[in-house]
């Protein structure tokens, strides 16, 4: 019985394993092929593993002097896709903080740095 009762944990665990490993993880993202030009807006993608809850999120632009500015965000034509606009700014480093919620609840924070460019 003992053995039955291990078995039938070990296949309820194998079936829900993506639902263990729900925390929403960036999978892709445009910084590395859209190149943020000194002055000029523009709109970056994020690609999630799994579905984002946008109402609950947050992106932030962290400038020099770890200035953070509240970036807004909207869905993308694919699931788990966030668009970020990225205001007009100067050249030099930066990055975005964000905090973002997993359709099941789980939050991720993370950072990615970006150079704009002259």
């Amino acid at each position: 019985m003992r053995a039955q009762h291990f078995l039938l944990c070990l296949l309820l665990l194998l079936a829900y394993q993506e639902q263990l490993y729900a925390h929403a993880v960036v999978t892709e993202h445009s910084f590395a092929i859209t190149k943020i030009h000194a002055n000029h807006e523009e709109q970056v993608s994020l690609d999630f593993n799994s579905k984002i809850e946008l109402g609950l999120s947050e992106i932030f632009l962290i400038s020099k002097g770890d200035v953070y500015t509240l970036l807004p965000i909207s869905k993308g034509k694919k699931q788990g896709q966030i668009l970020i606009n990225i205001p007009a700014l100067a050249s030099g480093e930066y990055a975005i903080k964000l905090k973002v919620f997993a359709a099941d609840g789980h939050l991720t924070e993370d950072v990615i740095y970006f150079s704009v460019i002259p």
